[in-house]
C-alpha cells in the first residue's frame, strides 16, 4: 500500500516539476510541499529513500539522465526531474556521480565466504548485490555421503550443512544474512556426483532420469539454469548426451546453461562447438563461463571463438559469454594432472599419486603434451589440458591456497620457487604438494593475452564474473591468498577498461552488469532502475572508480563506490559498510511458492516470482 501511496504523491507533484525556474520554482515548490503535507494520502513521508543529484543509467544502455529515485520499501516507485518537492525518510547524495541498477556477479565462488561473512565485503564495495553461484558445483542436492564428504574437505572455513536442497541451502544463507541477493545454477557436476559419485563411467537410463529429475526440482526451487565445468573429474566423464538431458530438464521451467568448457585452449573450437550443440538440441540460452584461450599458441582462437559465437547468434540461438577482466586464471593443480588419476574424489587420487608407477605415469603425461602413458593399469583415457604448460612455465604457475597449517607459508610462491626450495621438478613438486595438502591446492596460472582480454570485453554479448569469493581482507580471509578479481574485477572493467581504456560508453558498460545478465537469466526486475523494479541501486563516481587489488597484494578494496542499496536498504555509505544484511534469495522462473505442489511449465513467467 506504502508503494501505491507514495506513487499518488510522485504522481501529484511531476507535472509542475519541468517547467519550475528560479525563484518561482522555490515558491512553486514550497507550495506542492505544502499541499502535499496537507493531504495524508500523499504524503510524502510515505517516501523512505531518495537519490538525490545524479545521472541515473536505467541499465538498459541508455546514457544517463539527470533524475531523482523514489524508493518505497524494496522498489523503485518514480524517477523524477529535477527540481521538486520530494522529501524522504532518508536522502542519498549522489550529486556529480552516476546512480544505476546494482551488478549482477555471474560467476561468483562466495557461497562459502558468505557463510563465514555476510557482509560480501569485496563485492559490496565494488557494487555487486547478486551473486549467482553455480560452476559445475552448486551447494545442493546433497546426499548423506556428499554431505560427509564436504564437512570432512572444509579448509579454513568451518560451517555446519543443514540443508540437502539448492533451495534449503539459499534459503539457510539469506537467514543468516548476507548483504547481496543470492542466486545459483544448479551443477551438473553435483547431480552427476549424487547418482554415480566420482566414478568415470556412463549413466544408466534410469540414473540419467533421476539426474534430470534432481534438475526439475532445483529449477522448482528457484535454480537459474544448469552449469557445469567440464574440465574437471568427475564432470569430465560426462558425454553430450547426458549435459543435454540434464538442459532440457532446466529448459522445461525457463531455465538456460552455462559451461566452463571442456576446453579454453588446444580443443577450443571443439569446446564451443559442443556448448552451441546444447543450447541447440535443447532449445534455450547457452553462456560460456569466463571466456579465453588460454596459452599463448592458442591466442589466435580467440576471435575464432567469437567469430563462431556471432554465427550461432545470426542463426537465432541464443548464445552468450561472461569473463573477468584478468590476464592470469585461478583454479588448482587438479588442472595440472590427468582426469584419469584424480577419478574417484581426492582420497583415491592422493593414494594413486603415492604409488611409484602411477606417479612416474602422471609425470610422464605432464611432461609430453597429449601422451598417453602406458604404465598404470587399466582405465580409460580422455583428453585433458595441462595449465601448467599452458601457462610457459613454472614460474607463471602461483600458489594462493593451501589447506594445511604447515603448508601456509608456500603461499605466494610460483611453483618454480617452491621447487627450487625443495630441489624437486616443477611436475613432482605439484605432486607432492597435493599429496602433502591433500588438496587440490588453490593455484593462479598466466594464461591470457591483453589483447585478447579487450577483445572479449568488447563483445556487446559479454558479461562479467569475477570467478572469486567475496571477502575481506582480514580475520579468516587472512589465512590464504586470493586473486585481484575477488576484488576488483568490476571496478577494473569501469574504471580500466570503459573509462580509460575507452572500449565503450559508460551506458554500455553498464548495461553489460546490469540488464543484459538479467535478459539471459529471466531475472524479473533485477537489473533495472526503472519504475517497478527492486531498489538494487550503486552510486560511484565514473572518473575514480578503479581497482586496487594486484597479483602481488590481492586483498585491497577497490575504490570509487560511494552508496549501494540492497533491496532499498542502505548497505554502502559514503564508501563504509552499514553492516546491513537485506539480501534475499533470487529465484529463477521455474519457481514454484510454497503450497503448490508442483508449478512445473505453468510457472514460467509468473508475475513476482522472486518473492
Amino acid at each position: 500500500m506504502r508503494r501505491w501511496i507514495a506513487m499518488l504523491f510522485v504522481l501529484a507533484v511531476l507535472p509542475a516539476c519541468g517547467s519550475l525556474r528560479g525563484d518561482d520554482d522555490r515558491a512553486s515548490a514550497k507550495a506542492q510541499k505544502e499541499q502535499a503535507r496537507a493531504n495524508p494520502a500523499v504524503s510524502p513521508d510515505q517516501v523512505d529513500v531518495l537519490v538525490r543529484g545524479g545521472l541515473v543509467y536505467d541499465g538498459t544502455g541508455a546514457p544517463g539522465q539527470p533524475l531523482d529515485v523514489v524508493i518505497v520499501g524494496d522498489r523503485v516507485t518514480a524517477l523524477v526531474p529535477r527540481p521538486h518537492a520530494i522529501e524522504a525518510r532518508v536522502n542519498v547524495d549522489a550529486e556529480g556521480f552516476a546512480v544505476a541498477p546494482g551488478f549482477i556477479n555471474m560467476l561468483s565462488w562466495a557461497d562459502i565466504a558468505l557463510l563465514e561473512d555476510g557482509r560480501s565485503m569485496s563485492d559490496i564495495k565494488q557494487g555487486v548485490t547478486l551473486e549467482i553461484f553455480g560452476e559445475g558445483w552448486s551447494d545442493g542436492p546433497l546426499n548423506e555421503t556428499m554431505r560427509k564428504t564436504m564437512l570432512e574437505e572444509q579448509g579454513d572455513i568451518k560451517f555446519e550443512i543443514p540443508w540437502t536442497t539448492l533451495g534449503q541451502y539459499l534459503e539457510h544463507l539469506a537467514g543468516k544474512g548476507v548483504a547481496t541477493n543470492v542466486a545459483s545454477m544448479v551443477g551438473a557436476t553435483t547431480v552427476r556426483i549424487h547418482e554415480l559419485g566420482f566414478e568415470d563411467r556412463r549413466a544408466t537410463p534410469e540414473q540419467l532420469a533421476r539426474m534430470q529429475e534432481l534438475v526439475r526440482q532445483a529449477m522448482r526451487e528457484g535454480a537459474l539454469g544448469v552449469g557445469s565445468s567440464l574440465i574437471y573429474a568427475p564432470a569430465s566423464y560426462s558425454n553430450t548426451e547426458e549435459l543435454v538431458a540434464l538442459v532440457k530438464a532446466a529448459a522445461e521451467f525457463g531455465g538456460g546453461y552455462v559451461s566452463h568448457m571442456r576446453s579454453e585452449a588446444d580443443r577450443l573450437p571443439e569446446a564451443l562447438e559442443e556448448l552451441i550443440t546444447i543450447g541447440r538440441e535443447a532449445k534455450t540460452h547457452a553462456e560460456v563461463y569466463h571466456m579465453k584461450a588460454a596459452g599463448e599458441r592458442n591466442w589466435p582462437r580467440m576471435a575464432e571463438a567469437i567469430a563462431r559465437i556471432e554465427r550461432a547468434r545470426a542463426e537465432g540461438l541464443s548464445i552468450s559469454a561472461n569473463m573477468y577482466a584478468y590476464t592470469a586464471g585461478a583454479t588448482g593443480l587438479d588442472a595440472a594432472m590427468p582426469t584419469w588419476v584424480q577419478e574417484g574424489g581426492i582420497d583415491k587420487w592422493v593414494e594413486r599419486l603415492k604409488d611409484r608407477a602411477t606417479r612416474a605415469c602422471v609425470i610422464e603425461e605432464m611432461q609430453n603434451p597429449g601422451r598417453v602413458c602406458k604404465g598404470a593399469g587399466k582405465r580409460t583415457y580422455q583428453p585433458w589440458e595441462n595449465l601448467m604448460r599452458l601457462a610457459g612455465s613454472a614460474g607463471r604457475v602461483k600458489m594462493i591456497g593451501f589447506k594445511s597449517a604447515a603448508l601456509k607459508p608456500l603461499t605466494g610462491k610460483t611453483l618454480a620457487e617452491i621447487a627450487a626450495l625443495r630441489g624437486t621438478s616443477p611436475e613432482d613438486t605439484a605432486i607432492d604438494l597435493v599429496i602433502e595438502d591433500e588438496y587440490r591446492v588453490d593455484t593462479l596460472y598466466f594464461l591470457m593475452s591483453e589483447e585478447n582480454v579487450e577483445l572479449g570485453l568488447r563483445q556487446p554479448w559479454v558479461t562479467l564474473g569475477s570467478d572469486a569469493e567475496s571477502s575481506a581482507p582480514e580475520g579468516v580471509f587472512l589465512k590464504s591468498s586470493t586473486h585481484p578479481r575477488a576484488y576488483g574485477n568490476f571496478a577494473r572493467f569501469l574504471g580500466h577498461y570503459v573509462r580509460d581504456r575507452k572500449l565503450m560508453p559508460l551506458e554500455q558498460g553498464i548495461h553489460r552488469v546490469t540488464g543484459l545478465p538479467a535478459k539471459h537469466w529471466k531475472l524479473k526486475d533485477r537489473g533495472c532502475l526503472q519504475v517497478g523494479c527492486y531498489a538494487d541501486v550503486v552510486v560511484f563516481d565514473p572518473a575514480t572508480i578503479i581497482d586496487r587489488a594486484t597479483f602481488d597484494r590481492p586483498q585491497q578494496y577497490a575504490e570509487g563506490m560511494r552508496h549501494v542499496l540492497v533491496n532499498g536498504v542502505q548497505v554502502l555509505k559514503k564508501g563504509e559498510h552499514t553492516g546491513r544484511t537485506p539480501g534475499r534469495v533470487v529465484r529463477g522462473p521455474g519457481w514454484c511458492p510454497p503450497g503448490e505442489a508442483d508449478c512445473g511449465k505453468n510457472a514460467l513467467h509468473r508475475a513476482g516470482f522472486e518473492q
